[in-house]
């Protein structure tokens, strides 16, 4: 987790997280570090994460316009990722597929916010 008491710790540097839009690789960490584990988005370490990453770069307007539909695409990419693993891994591989479902109940949230406020900002 990279949060301690309600607040941002640490990061982790975006290399192959994504190589085109910045704010993408927002997206990809909202998804990432932003959900309890029963599935409940955790609006207070979105805020964080955000402010801390305007710190050093701030969101354009367009990009906080975006913001939703950038979280729809990650959380898409990831649920699609699993499941081809989750299909494909075979029996005695030494690792475990995650469960992909966790990515469309993160999905189905993206689908319902209407705009950046809906992640804290």
């Amino acid at each position: 987790m990279f949060f301690l008491h309600n607040t941002l710790s640490g990061l982790i540097d975006f290399y192959f997280a994504c190589t085109d839009y910045l704010a993408f690789d927002v997206a990809i960490c909202l998804n990432a570090w932003c959900f309890q584990p029963d599935g409940a988005f955790n609006v207070t370490f979105a805020r964080q994460m955000l402010l801390g990453y305007e710190d050093v770069r701030v969101l354009e307007d367009v990009e906080r316009a975006a913001m939703p539909v950038l979280a729809q695409g990650a959380a898409m990419r990831f649920l699609l990722t699993r499941l081809y693993d989750w299909i494909n891994t075979p029996a005695d591989a030494l690792v475990t597929p995650k469960n992909p479902l966790d990515y469309l109940r993160r999905l189905r949230f993206h689908l319902a916010t209407q705009s950046v406020g809906g992640y804290g900002l």
